[in-house]
């Protein structure tokens, strides 16, 4: 059942406080966008079934209707909006059982590719992954949010790269990108930063010495943890 947009839950772009860039990664506005809508709907703030029309999103949310109609095409790749032809796209959240599933093939693929880093990363890349886990060091002391984000999926696709399996990563970014607002979400659970870094510290370690099965073993706890936080946050615990 569609209707109007809730009232936005988060304050207009001129009361958020700005959060601290880094030289790693600027933010765009855009990405700010997706991530505050994704995140209402992932809280239930807007339900399944309301329309979302491009003027009223844009007045909600202080922006023009370009990055709106952005973001929609975004959030349709991952399933948390249904677009319709000549229509409002309406939200159409997956149920927690499809979630589920999703997530077990999700730790299941990057497990592998975690394991398959751990046999034929080359000596450069294994140098690449030591320097990016670094930076993630840095902005969990920092606290930084919005950068640990981004660099996290920079660090999740460097593995499926360095797993030297084309179709493997081709198949798991896809997997990824409908899981990527759940995933996401994560982060707004209090101390999940430090958890998470602390969960990729046991899969790099694992993979620098070239332990295959417990790179494998440690990237699936690691994706498994990440449902759970999903879950907590999303029932708001």
């Amino acid at each position: 059942m569609s209707g109007p947009l809730p009232e936005a839950v988060t304050a207009p772009p001129a009361q958020r406080p700005r959060r601290r860039r880094t030289a790693s990664r600027a933010v765009t506005r855009t990405e700010e966008l997706r991530l505050q809508i994704a995140d209402d709907i992932v809280r239930g703030r807007i339900p399944p079934g309301t329309a979302l029309e491009e003027m009223e999103v844009a007045k909600r949310y202080g922006v023009s209707r370009t990055p709106v109609r952005e973001v929609i095409r975004d959030l349709a790749a991952s399933g948390l909006v249904e677009t319709r032809p000549h229509r409002s796209a309406l939200v159409a959240k997956p149920s927690l059982d499809r979630l589920r599933g999703m997530f077990d093939v999700m730790a299941e693929l990057e497990a592998l590719c975690a394991g398959l880093c751990a046999v034929h990363m080359t000596k450069a890349e294994r140098g690449q992954l030591e320097a990016i886990h670094a930076e993630l060091a840095d902005l969990t002391r920092r606290g930084d949010e919005a950068n640990y984000t981004f660099l996290n999926d920079r660090f999740h696709t460097f593995l499926y790269g360095g797993a030297h399996n084309a179709y493997l990563a081709e198949i798991t970014l896809a997997t990824r990108a409908r899981l990527q607002p759940f995933r996401r979400a994560q982060f707004r659970n209090l101390g999940r930063l430090a958890l998470s870094y602390a969960e990729h510290d046991t899969v790099v370690q694992a993979i620098l010495r070239g332990d295959k099965a417990e790179a494998a073993s440690a990237m699936r706890s690691h994706i498994l943890t990440v449902e759970v936080a999903y879950e907590r946050y999303a029932e708001g615990v």
